[in-house]
């Protein structure tokens, strides 16, 4: 399994990691072997949040899962709380969850408006208790993830962020014109990269059977084009993508990570063809 250095970190992550969606639904003896498989593959790099089902219920599965392997993975969390009481409160709960004293990497999540960011750096914002965190030894690297441009740019714009988790995704990218502008500002400023909806093909159609039923996006399911998919996302100057929140489509992904090679000339003009008949599921405004 590849492994690149995120950002200015100095730590290295396997190409692929385990979103905590892909947990859903599966008993505790389940979440423990499909941990125990992917850290036997390589994969190192592990992410969640407390909105990934009912009553925190990725991570309290994460954790004890987690736990036999915890300094050998690169654990990330997210807080979607904008004030710092609620930031604060989020955290430690989180911590608790996971059975651990330390995030690798704590993130704002999911910063979509530019009201958001502002809040989050105004008075009493959640940046204050994500810092606090920090010089407290609770967190080592701060980052974010963000589904507008805007809001990325303005976050980056405002803080030294560590990382930056947003999508890059063959449809979005060329059709929707989303995530170049990201990574040139996150790379002339030394954050990190990491790639979500690597696997998303569309919105799904009304009324269309959902096999996927936590991927709120319809992934691709083809094996050969998902591959593709894969590889465009980590051909873009990105360290990691987290594959899509289905165990079936994470172990896909993992194959596709462990015989990774970079697009060809050809194959990107395949999906530009591709992309051309496809709704992105975001666009830049």
């Amino acid at each position: 399994m590849e492994r690149r250095t995120l950002g200015r970190t100095g730590q290295t992550l396997s190409i692929i990691g385990l979103g905590g969606v892909a947990l859903l639904g599966l008993e505790q003896p389940e979440v423990n072997a499909l941990v125990a498989e992917a850290v036997d593959r390589g994969v190192n790099y592990f992410d969640v949040a407390p909105s990934y089902g009912a009553d925190q219920e990725a991570e309290k599965k994460l954790g004890p899962a987690l736990r036999p392997y915890r300094q050998r993975v690169f654990l990330a969390c997210k807080t979607a709380r904008r004030d710092r009481d609620g930031a604060e409160e989020e955290l430690r709960r989180s911590l608790s969850h996971l059975q651990t004293d330390y995030f690798d990497l704590y993130q704002l999540h999911a910063i979509t408006t530019l009201e958001e960011v502002e809040a989050c750096f105004g008075p009493n914002g959640a940046m204050e208790a994500i810092v606090a965190a920090q010089r407290a030894g609770l967190i080592r690297y701060i980052g974010f993830s963000a589904h507008s441009v805007e809001a990325a740019l303005l976050a980056m714009d405002r803080f030294d962020f560590d990382s930056a988790l947003f999508p890059v995704n063959f449809v979005t990218y060329l059709q929707g014109h989303f995530g170049p502008q990201i990574i040139a500002r996150a790379e002339e400023k030394g954050v990190g990269r990491l790639a979500l909806k690597a696997m998303a093909r569309t919105h799904w159609a009304e009324g269309a059977p959902r096999p996927y039923p936590h991927c709120w996006y319809e992934p691709i399911s083809d094996p050969e084009l998902a591959e593709l998919a894969f590889r465009f996302t980590l051909s873009q100057p990105v360290t990691a993508a987290v594959a899509p929140g289905d165990p079936r489509l994470f172990r896909m992904g993992v194959t596709f990570a462990e015989r990774f090679r970079p697009l060809t000339s050809e194959e990107h003009r395949r999906l530009e063809e591709e992309a051309k008949s496809l709704q992105p599921i975001f666009r830049a405004a």
